[in-house]
């Protein structure tokens, strides 16, 4: 299927956990860019209600992303032990500690409710979708987009789910989760969008550490043709970022990779809890289980110490605007980065 065609090459990142919105998604899309909404952490019925309510706001095309998850070994051990550390976290904020455990996040209802809904577009995030789940959503009208973090999983793609349309390479300095099927890749944006370029010619969207126009310009320049923002968009009014989320992005510490809070890595602003608990096993989404009823609470007490402060190495540069003035903003501030580099490769 054909690249959807858009005013401006942004493509909202889809943003689960919380910040994603059917307002979000709906300015996206209604200024020109590219909203998603989040599938993950939702039911199908919550996930059919807002595709409804997406469509309500606007007529725009825009997509909704899942998560293909296949269950891998757990060294449960492990898994015994970080929930052992857990301890006292749990005491200070009087909650018990959730259930660690494996599921797939309701693929199969979601994919029957994308299947009645016929969105634009289908991203899948954490693993490869099969030939069958990608023949079913083209059948329905959507195009599917595969999140990949390196060139062997771009050759996967192609091998595995025949017919995808577009692959959303995902750079080491994104925000949020490992997108791709394996969390380890170090892979920075620029090189892996090269890279992967060198093994495939369906169109590449890129995404991580993609935070004002001239980083936009950036990527397109590499053979992107668009930009997928994160980061930036979480700070809009449209979107679900919790009040002590928003705080830290207005902020200057540092990034860093950990699995403390879902046991995949995952790239949030340093807090305490990162900083004590870098034992956390790789097991997701076990250990998102875990954690979730101390998040809750330290979110709901406004603790931004205890939560995961999903954000990208750019994310200083975001500003506070309006969803549909942000896609604008980066839209033109990359036709302006693009046309100052041609007058100085022209000598101008």
């Amino acid at each position: 299927m054909d690249f959807p065609r858009l005013a401006y090459p942004i493509v909202q990142a889809p943003l689960s956990g919380g910040p994603s919105t059917a307002e979000l998604a709906a300015a996206v899309s209604g200024a020109g860019g590219l909203g998603f909404l989040a599938a993950g952490y939702k039911t199908a019925e919550t996930l059919r209600a807002e595709i409804a309510r997406v469509r309500e706001l606007t007529d725009a095309p825009f997509g909704v992303n899942v998560f293909v998850l296949d269950e891998q070994a757990v060294d449960e051990a492990a898994l015994r032990a970080y929930c052992h550390g857990l301890a006292a976290d749990a005491e200070r904020y009087a909650v018990e500690l959730g259930e660690p455990r494996f599921d797939d996040d309701e693929l199969a209802e979601k994919v029957a409710v994308l299947e009645d809904a016929r969105v634009a577009v289908v991203s899948t995030t954490f693993g490869c979708p099969s030939a069958e789940l990608t023949r079913r959503l083209h059948d329905a009208g959507s195009a599917v987009w595969v999140t990949v973090g390196s060139p062997a999983e771009a050759v996967q793609v192609q091998a595995t789910a025949a017919g995808a349309d577009v692959l959303v390479v995902q750079g080491f300095e994104a925000g949020g989760h490992r997108g791709g099927f394996d969390d380890t890749s170090d892979l920075a944006l620029l090189p892996l969008l090269r890279l992967v370029a060198r093994e495939t010619e369906l169109p590449l969207v890129a995404a991580g550490g993609i935070g004002d126009g001239a980083a936009v310009a950036a990527v397109l320049a590499a053979g992107a043709v668009a930009a997928q923002v994160g980061t930036a968009f979480m700070h809009t009014p449209e979107a679900g970022t919790s009040a002590p989320h928003r705080a830290a992005l207005a902020g200057d510490a540092p990034t860093g990779l950990t699995r403390a809070f879902s046991g995949r890595r995952a790239r949030g602003i340093h807090n305490g809890f990162m900083r004590a608990h870098t034992d956390a096993p790789a097991a997701y989404p076990h250990v998102h289980y875990l954690t979730a009823p101390l998040r809750a609470a330290a979110r709901a007490a406004g603790d931004a110490d205890a939560i995961n402060l999903w954000a990208g190495q750019a994310y200083p540069l975001a500003e506070e605007l309006p969803a549909a003035e942000l896609v604008r903003r980066l839209g033109a501030g990359a036709r302006v980065s693009l046309a100052a580099a041609q007058a100085r490769l022209c000598g101008d």
